[in-house]
């Protein structure tokens, strides 16, 4: 078989960059379709977003792959210069604090910085003018230096990638808009346009804010919304006569490209003239059916009309940064539409059901060679080269697919683009979209909910306020107390000391069906789970490399019938496109049933009495499941506990959900049961050394270096199996433990030994057991038990030791009901 023939839909800076990955790794046979003009030897300017970005690259992110996204496109544009023709240009990055807020979210910013390997510096207000002299110190509290940021010149490198495609093979067409995807047997075969017919074995949509119309053509929901967002320029600023570029093109300029957060503005020069971006404005979501008729009077598509009256703000906080710039005025502005989504990822992936179908849409110019790389590993090799679960195109639930839940959602993330954001800040639009049976009694107990995907799930319950007492003390820390409670740690407490009750509703779960299930699982997993009815295994489900994609739970509850627990939509899609001929039906039973976690050494006193089955240790041992009833209500019960402690989780129908949770509240009375919320849990799953996937593990890491390789069965053949045997061990998921009682860390921060970054927090919780804070680190291979690390946490380096995996019950006593010592 030949080559298969690439198609790509839209040339702007993501199509040429996958284009010119394509032909890199040797694939001839590309073309690339732009709605635009695209003519040879002029620099491509196609109409859309790409061809009026302002550029700048500010590569510094919370998120790791959305860093590396970045830091990889920096580094191939400035790879693409060419004299009088910058594609990249390494101006720095300077972003400045005008409150004590920001310049501590800044000193945070820095250790993302450090675990990326970027550089950055924190600086004074006087160092901070001296690299823009337009700044008024008087205002500044201090700033970020990045110096390998910079400036994108997307019309150049555009141009460049398309040149290099184009002299290995690659066609590029202009004036085709896709009208049609064209697919036998599932497959796609090709596109039709207005008046051509292409033929391909895989189409990849580049096609920008056109991306979710693109989608409709094929069935496909590609969660987006256009967003106008304003882009101005003064006139000449007399002070930046001192600052004069070379005329290289887009990206020249000399002064650093500079963001003011506190005010949603930033800025970069053009010669003598400042551009001003502002996302302070009310959110502007494009209605795409009228999208050429609003822009029939700008030079492209992408441009909406200026809206003047929107920019008054913007205009007066610059006048009062860069007093410099209050002389001039503004000569041209234009409101530039830019795709947003739910989360502010982009989305990468294939279509669920239309093999050859790919999405790399919502890609801003920041991380478009980096996402382009990545899609051509994904699409060529079969696996992704960095963990994409924060980007897959599968990760969102149909709930929130939804028009509204997408309108909403993306419309608050163009509002909080530049606001200070809390690792645990619950969402503040679309909430009780989900929530489980129970959710009125909860709310009665005075529940502080958080919100989990779509779900509503208890984060601690102000009921419990009595409970906390001089031992549930908490280091006096203001960014690691917010949306937090002392009673989340005398939930925990009790939790350890009697018996919890966690709504574990939202715990996402299939029914895998029918005669091949257990031989179609087994060939997934790196278990086998044909085993004997009543038997659940704790597995993982890994990627073509060896990565850990999910860690699942499986239940088999009859000879063709089980239960998964997974960890999200992603695991759905997965194991949906792995089913060859096998006999099997894959449900998601997530909407339709409820889960209550009864957990503590007083489980069995509550539940036995109203079970209909015997649950002692002889007749329900540890990871065994049933069938039963529980106050005359059917449930399935798993004797599993993500809190090390006795207990089981109970699964019913949602009509008996209110029900089941009445009759466990009550029973609970007698034995000092509490109800507990998820923060709870997420201390006693860290104090006994149990993983969060997209956490603590990822498709980055092996089982080995997560620590969960005991959840491989050694003589079991599986997916992924040869690539883990080769893979070497890069990084160790290691415990610490805070040497000063008063020190607190959430989540990642650098990790350092002798003065060099080692690694990053994955997890972090103060636990009441310990008396410190316990935390998660993924670090070199060489750092071992025993040895100290420092965590650097906004900008103060605090000491831990790094100990045993496993702070409490490390012998399992406790969850397998042989309640010992507490320690």
């Amino acid at each position: 078989m030949g080559q298969p023939r690439f198609l790509i839909i839209g040339a702007g800076v993501v199509g040429s960059s996958l284009a010119d990955e394509l032909t890199t790794l040797g694939h001839r046979d590309v073309t690339v379709l732009d709605r635009g003009p695209l003519v040879p030897g002029t620099t491509a300017m196609t109409g859309g977003s790409s061809s009026h970005a302002p550029g700048l690259v500010f590569q510094t992110n919370a998120s790791r792959t959305m860093a590396r996204f970045a830091q990889y496109t920096a580094q191939k544009f400035g790879s693409l210069n060419q004299p009088g023709s910058l594609s990249f240009n390494a101006v720095g990055g300077l972003e400045v604090a005008t409150t004590p807020q920001r310049l501590a979210e800044l000193a945070r910013k820095e250790g993302w910085a450090k675990v990326a390997g970027i550089p950055a510096e924190l600086l004074t207000p006087a160092e901070c003018v001296a690299l823009h002299p337009l700044l008024d110190r008087g205002l500044v509290f201090g700033g970020l230096h990045t110096p390998t940021d910079g400036l994108a010149g997307a019309p150049a490198a555009i141009t460049a990638q398309m040149n290099r495609a184009t002299e290995r093979g690659a066609v590029f067409i202009g004036d085709q808009v896709v009208v049609e995807v064209l697919e036998r047997g599932g497959s796609v075969t090709g596109v039709r346009t207005t008046d051509r017919v292409f033929d391909a074995d895989v189409v990849i949509s580049c096609a920008g804010f056109w991306g979710a119309q693109l989608g409709e053509l094929v069935g496909l929901v590609v969660p987006l919304v256009p967003m106008g967002h304003q882009y101005a320029k003064t006139s000449a600023v007399e002070s930046l006569s001192a600052f004069p570029d070379a005329g290289r093109g887009h990206a020249d300029a000399v002064l650093p490209i500079l963001r003011h957060q506190d005010a949603d503005l930033y800025y970069r020069q053009h010669g003598d003239q400042i551009g001003i971006g502002y996302y302070g404005h009310r959110p502007m979501p494009v209605d795409m059916n009228r999208l050429y008729e609003a822009t029939a009077a700008e030079s492209m598509p992408s441009m909406l009309p200026f809206t003047a009256a929107d920019f008054d703000p913007a205009w007066a906080e610059t006048a009062r940064l860069l007093p410099g710039v209050a002389s001039a005025e503004v000569v041209d502005g234009f409101n530039g539409i830019f795709s947003f989504t739910p989360d502010g990822g982009p989305m990468m992936g294939e279509h669920p059901d239309l093999d050859g179908f790919w999405v790399a849409e919502a890609v801003w110019v920041t991380h478009s060679a980096g996402v382009a790389k990545t899609m051509a590993h994904w699409i060529t090799q079969g696996t992704p080269d960095v963990d994409l679960h924060g980007c897959d195109l599968a990760r969102f639930t149909d709930a929130q697919l939804e028009p509204d839940y997408v309108a909403d959602t993306s419309a608050q993330g163009f509002v909080e683009v530049y606001d200070i954001i809390h690792p645990r800040e619950p969402r503040s639009v679309q909430r009780d979209v989900a929530a489980s049976p129970f959710h009125a009694r909860q709310v009665a107990a005075g529940a502080v909910f958080h919100v989990g995907r779509q779900w509503e799930r208890p984060a601690w319950y102000e009921s419990n306020a009595h409970l906390v007492d001089a031992h549930h003390h908490h280091p006096a820390d203001e960014w690691g107390s917010r949306h937090w409670s002392p009673i989340v740690l005398a939930e925990a407490a009790a939790t350890r000391e009697r018996v919890g009750l966690y709504d574990m509703t939202s715990l996402m779960r299939v029914e895998v069906t029918g005669p091949d299930a257990a031989t179609f699982l087994s060939g997934l997993l790196t278990r086998n789970v044909d085993r004997p009815i009543g038997t659940v295994v704790y597995a993982l489900l890994l990627d073509a490399g060896g990565g850990i994609r999910s860690d699942v739970t499986v239940a088999r509850l009859g000879d063709d019938r089980f239960q998964l627990g997974i960890n999200g939509p992603m695991d759905i899609d997965w194991l949906r496109r792995r089913r060859d001929a096998e006999a099997v039906t894959i449900t998601d039973i997530t909407a339709v049933t409820c889960c209550i976690g009864v957990w503590g050494p007083r489980a069995r006193d509550l539940v036995a009495p109203l079970c209909s089955i015997d649950l002692r240790d002889n007749t329900l041992g540890y990871y065994k499941a049933a069938e039963a009833t529980i106050a005359g209500i059917a449930v399935t019960v798993l004797r599993i506990s993500y809190v090390g402690e006795l207990g089981w989780e109970i699964y019913a129908g949602n009509a008996d959900g209110q029900q089941l949770w009445d009759r466990l509240a009550e029973a609970g009375e007698t034995v000092g049961a509490v109800l507990a919320g998820r923060s709870a849990l997420d201390v006693l799953r860290i104090e006994k050394g149990y993983r969060s996937w997209g956490h603590d593990m990822s498709a980055e890491m092996t089982p080995d270096e997560a620590g969960i390789g005991f959840a491989v069965g050694r003589k079991h053949d599986f997916f992924g199996r040869e690539a883990l045997l080769e893979r070497p061990i890069r990084c160790r998921l290691q415990t610490v433990v805070a040497d000063d009682p008063a020190a607190v860390v959430l989540g990642g921060e650098p990790v350092l030994m002798d003065g060099e970054v080692v690694g990053h927090v994955t997890s972090a919780a103060f636990s009441p057991t310990v008396g410190r804070t316990i935390a998660y680190v993924k670090v070199r291979p060489d750092v071992d038990v025993g040895q100290h690390v420092s965590i650097e946490y906004f900008g103060r380096a605090l000491d831990f030791t790094v100990t045993d995996p496993v702070l409490v019950d490390p012998a399992g006593d406790r969850v397998k009901g042989l309640i010992g010592v507490v320690g």
